[in-house]
């Protein structure tokens, strides 16, 4: 269980990390060329809402006491071993081979 947990949590954190790690360059402009329209108007137009009469519920919320049975929880200290992930951005390895 606690391994399965430990190779989870290492698969997000790499995850996480390459995409905050990238490092982006715009290597072309964009260009939308929007389409023209010419539409007349040949009718005014007229707008009548329906209206509606609405009664809400009356809502009143209560409380009781009750004696239930709880499960309670009891928590170890226990050492694991964690994956530990290393990430080099785009910028460091570029600065690393200038060097």
């Amino acid at each position: 269980m606690f391994k399965t947990t430990a190779i989870a949590i290492a698969i997000t954190s790499a995850a996480v990390m390459g995409l905050a790690g990238c490092d982006v360059k715009k290597t072309q402009e964009g260009n939308v060329t929007l389409p023209k329209y010419d539409v007349e108007k040949t009718k005014e137009g007229n707008v009548t809402l329906p209206k509606y009469d609405v009664t809400a519920p009356d809502v009143k919320v209560t409380s009781t006491e009750k004696t239930i049975v709880v499960p309670t929880v009891k928590a170890e200290e226990k050492t694991i071993e964690l994956p530990k992930v290393e990430v080099t951005t785009a910028k460091e390895k570029e600065a690393q081979g200038k060097k």
